[in-house]
């Protein structure tokens, strides 16, 4: 979502670095570029006055402007700030007093309500806790079904009704079936609207009166921009929000809403939604997506992602095979799958300092088809072939490139790959380089 803006502020820091002094005119002609950027982002005009005026304050500081890395100084404040329009710092969900907790999300059609609440069940079992989903939007035809069905694929219990009966109802049996089922939160998915009226907001403050919950959460559409903005304004002024789910944020769009809510509403952002997939929410860090749209990566988060998919078992089997050289193909393509269940290629390599600006320049879509291909070259082989690659000659090329749909020049730079592969793990594991690590401690 922020490829063009990271990309712009980035161009302008690059300027700025390479100047071995600098003036308050360049630090006012960067402002005006980073200005133009966010601008350009679709964050709101007021967030980039007070966003800019104050990285100028303390970039114009005299311990800045005549320090030996000036440049490096001014990105520091710009991260800082970056972070501060953000939230600060992350904002946690807050259980009730006595279980179970009540959680309500609200909002608009076509943002991933539903989709959202399951996630966020999901999210909740994972850290421990017992949720129970309650389908108390009565409005959307099929919402309650969908629901069901997700419950089911995640194996999360769903209170849903068996008659036609008003949302606060729902909500006041799905507090007793919680009770039975020692079920601590309630993600409660209520109704929603193509617009804002009257009508809807009078239902979201009866629903809030029966549940009585101790989180509100508005779920909106992160590519919509400043509409964003300007709904959630609206929700907060009339139904009173604790917290904000952005949806899409792995869409192309600008990002400015992601800049700009936390400043305008004063509402903090929670989580986001980083894909169509069940396990694709995350909690919101600012320090961290201020970090990935300066270009700084992410590891923190690339860390987590792969602590989730990793069978500890089978990385420490990997490990002594690496240590007795016998990593072979079918190890290979196990690690490939293990990277797969992490997400899109191009989206972990944005979270490698450094790397910002290779994930962009990847083609659409290119992980996927390598990535596909490989594991079609490797499964056309013999389970003989995949532990001793070494014995794969001319014929066996022709007959897995055929099985695979690849070309024997497909297969060789396969294999080289695997070599250098190889290659690399016994020079990690040699003696050497575990005398540098130790030292690097």
């Amino acid at each position: 979502m922020f490829e063009l803006l990271s990309e712009r502020i980035g161009d302008v820091f690059r300027k700025l670095g390479g100047k071995g002094r600098i003036t308050e005119k360049d630090v006012d002609e960067a402002l005006r570029q980073v200005r133009l950027a966010l601008l350009e982002a679709d964050v709101n005009l007021k967030v980039v006055k007070e966003f800019t005026a104050k990285v100028r304050e303390r970039s114009l500081a005299s311990e800045v402007l005549q320090s030996l890395t000036p440049a490096q100084h001014i990105i520091k404040i710009v991260n800082e700030e970056l972070v501060a329009i953000l939230g600060g710092k992350q904002s946690w969900l807050v259980p009730a007093g006595h279980p179970p907790s009540r959680l309500m999300l609200v909002g608009l059609q076509g943002g991933g309500k539903t989709t959202t609440a399951a996630k966020l069940a999901l999210h909740l079992r994972r850290s421990g806790q017992a949720p129970l989903l309650v389908a108390a939007d009565t409005r959307r035809p099929a919402a309650i079904e969908q629901l069901v069905t997700l419950g089911k694929q995640l194996a999360i219990p769903v209170h849903a009704p068996s008659h036609t009966v008003p949302p606060a109802t729902i909500c006041a049996e799905a507090v007793k079936r919680a009770k039975e089922l020692a079920a601590n939160w309630l993600v409660v998915d209520t109704q929603g609207r193509l617009h804002i009226d009257e009508a809807m907001m009078s239902e979201m403050v009866d629903v809030k009166k029966a549940l009585q919950p101790s989180e509100v959460l508005l779920v909106v559409d992160a590519m919509t921009g400043q509409e964003a903005v300007r709904v959630a304004e609206e929700f907060n002024a009339r139904v009173g929000l604790t917290g904000l789910i952005l949806t899409k944020m792995d869409g192309d769009a600008r990002g400015g809403a992601a800049l700009s809510i936390k400043s305008v509403t004063g509402v903090p952002i929670k989580f986001i939604g980083t894909g169509e997939k069940v396990d694709a929410l995350e909690p919101f860090y600012p320090d961290r997506l201020a970090s990935r749209i300066l270009g700084m990566g992410d590891m923190l988060t690339l860390i987590e992602k792969a602590e989730k998919v990793v069978d500890q078992q089978k990385a420490r089997e990997m490990e002594k095979k690496i240590r007795k050289a016998t990593f072979n193909l079918e190890d290979f393509a196990d690690q490939l799958q293990q990277v797969k269940k992490m997400g899109p290629l191009s989206s972990l390599v944005e979270m490698i300092p450094g790397l910002s600006s290779v994930a962009r320049r990847l083609p659409e879509g290119m992980d996927e088809s390598q990535v596909k291909m490989i594991e079609g070259i490797i499964f056309s082989m013999t389970p003989q072939e995949r532990q001793h690659p070494e014995i794969i000659d001319g014929s066996r090329r022709r007959r897995i490139a055929r099985g695979s749909g690849t070309s024997p020049q497909d297969i060789n730079q396969l294999l080289n790959q695997f070599r250098q592969a190889q290659k690399l793990m016994k020079q990690l594991d040699s003696g050497k380089a575990r005398g540098l690590l130790s030292r690097l401690k």
